[in-house]
């Protein structure tokens, strides 16, 4: 026999073989167990389907969250600037020429001979070198 002959059989085997359906006969379930599978299914989806609506709401929690925290953010960023803009009032009142200036509307007038409180301690000398101090 050739190879070829020895081909040609082979593929009509495959074919033959494969040409074949291989059904097997499966029983019947029972309408109890068709019905016990059809709540187990719907239980399944109905616990799906409130775990996304907790996500659903988790998230929408979250972003409306995310909006406070965004207004908050801009308000502090308000009242920073406001802060910032009385201290730079407070400066420009507290400078030595413009509280001079206030001074002289109120009749106050500069001294001519100032005089210092001169509040650090003084060592008085002992007879021994050590010294006591006064306050």
């Amino acid at each position: 026999m050739s190879i070829l002959a020895i081909a040609h059989n082979a593929r009509e085997r495959v074919v033959t073989q494969s040409s074949r359906a291989f059904l097997k006969i499966v029983p019947e379930t029972p309408q109890a167990v068709q019905e016990t599978r059809r709540l187990f299914a719907t239980f399944l989806t109905v616990i799906a389907a409130i775990g996304f609506l907790a996500l659903l709401a988790i998230n929408t929690l979250l972003a409306q969250d995310a909006f406070i925290l965004s207004e908050l953010k801009s308000e502090a960023k308000m009242i920073a600037d406001q802060r910032e803009a009385i201290s730079r009032k407070m400066e420009i009142y507290s400078s030595p020429q413009a509280l001079a200036n206030q001074a002289g509307l109120l009749g106050m007038s500069p001294s001519e001979n100032p005089t210092f409180l001169d509040v650090s301690p003084k060592m008085l000398p002992l007879t021994n070198g050590e010294g006591v101090t006064r306050g």
